[in-house]
């Protein structure tokens, strides 16, 4: 007899296995439809497309006017590396807070770029010290911009990117957020959180498919970063120059991939955008809490700092506990979750976004505990090295 109280697990809409991963992650049957037409990209029906896909991101992130979306070709960290080499200037310092792998990359980022930085760190499972970077932007005026990551998915952090804001506006620095796996579910605000610019992708929170970054740029800021730039592909100023006199790409753009991402936005509205995204992955975080406690996990981090994104938890000391063997277990049951990325504790992580639901978490759990009986463990695993 199975010693998970939920139900036998569910069948993905498409019989793949279902990705609770950070993305690239599961997405609806319609959002794969969308890519089986071929368009050109100088056609004006995907003009319009295109035209709409940048203006309702603008939207989500609170953005009028004042704010342009500017698309980059390529993954999330495309995005990221055109946001900071457009942003900072070669005389430029940025003051880096490091809490996970997605600010130690920025950090390299920008060091290959030729671009000063400061860092505050912290370990993996710690925000930053706000008071720590306020001392160091009182007592560093070279300082020009604060980088800050929103949802450290390495251990799945939450980062005070409103309080960050306060202080960057403070001292009148630049500010630049990653909020590649958290932009659509938590609420962005660029104007109340005095961002410069924000980096995303179709990738994550939308529930896209992967291929399209884009940063949410300050017109003002954004005029001012003309030269800057480090690489021809990567200059956020050219590539939005361009498509607001031509409407064009530089160079060729995603085609199925954006019309995708217009059919997954059009899905992200009929949920009620930020407030019913995040309201069900906060739901699928709950449960996936509760069960995994259940069953004698650990979570790395406390609840009050635990984004509903991606969830880590300490691996067992259990001898008979072997991690591939329950990775390959579990995606033989159609589910696929994530080896641990941390310094501070051996970990494997459980996403809870995509298009997945309470049905399908109960289910994972469900696989997850028969897993632990074919592997002999029948206790409590919470006992961890």
């Amino acid at each position: 007899m199975s010693r998970s109280p939920y139900s036998s697990p569910a069948v993905s809409e498409t019989g793949d296995p279902l990705l609770l991963t950070p993305g690239p992650l599961t997405t609806s049957r319609t959002v794969k439809a969308a890519m089986v037409h071929d368009w050109g990209s100088r056609d004006a029906n995907f003009i319009e497309i295109n035209r709409s896909v940048l203006k309702r991101l603008a939207a989500i992130a609170n953005g009028g006017d004042e704010w342009v979306t500017v698309p980059m070709q390529g993954s999330g960290t495309f995005a990221v590396e055109a946001m900071l080499t457009t942003f900072v200037p070669a005389d430029g310092e940025v003051l880096v807070l490091i809490n996970g792998a997605y600010g130690k990359r920025a950090k390299r980022i920008l060091e290959i770029a030729g671009r000063k930085t400061v860092v505050h760190e912290t370990p993996e499972d710690t925000p930053p010290d706000l008071a720590q970077v306020e001392a160091l932007l009182a007592s560093r005026p070279s300082i020009t911009h604060v980088f800050t990551v929103h949802c450290e998915t390495t251990a799945g952090i939450l980062n005070p990117i409103a309080r960050i804001g306060a202080l960057a506006a403070r001292y009148g620095k630049g500010y630049l957020v990653d909020s590649m796996s958290a932009f659509g579910a938590l609420p962005v605000d660029v104007r109340a959180m005095h961002i410069d610019a924000v980096a995303a992708s179709s990738n994550k929170c939308i529930e896209g498919v992967p291929g399209l970054g884009f940063v949410i740029c300050r017109r003002d800021a954004l005029a001012r970063t003309q030269g800057n730039a480090t690489t021809l592909v990567l200059d956020l100023h050219d590539q939005s120059s361009n498509i607001e006199k031509t409407s064009q790409y530089r160079f060729t753009p995603p085609t199925h991939v954006i019309v995708a991402f217009h059919q997954a936005l059009d899905e992200f509205d009929a949920e009620g955008g930020v407030a019913g995204r995040g309201a069900r992955y906060r739901n699928n975080c709950r449960i996936l809490l509760d069960g995994m406690r259940a069953l004698g996990f650990q979570p790395l981090l406390p609840d009050a700092l635990q984004a509903p994104i991606i969830v880590t938890f300490h691996m067992p000391d259990d001898p008979r506990f072997v991690f591939q063997r329950f990775y390959d277990n579990l995606k033989a049951r159609g589910y696929v979750i994530y080896p641990g990325k941390l310094t501070v504790a051996d970990s494997f992580r459980i996403g809870c976004i995509g298009r997945i639901g309470e049905r399908e978490m109960r289910a994972a759990l469900a696989a997850i505990g028969e897993v632990l009986e074919e592997m002999g463990i029948t206790g409590d695993v919470a006992k961890t090295a």
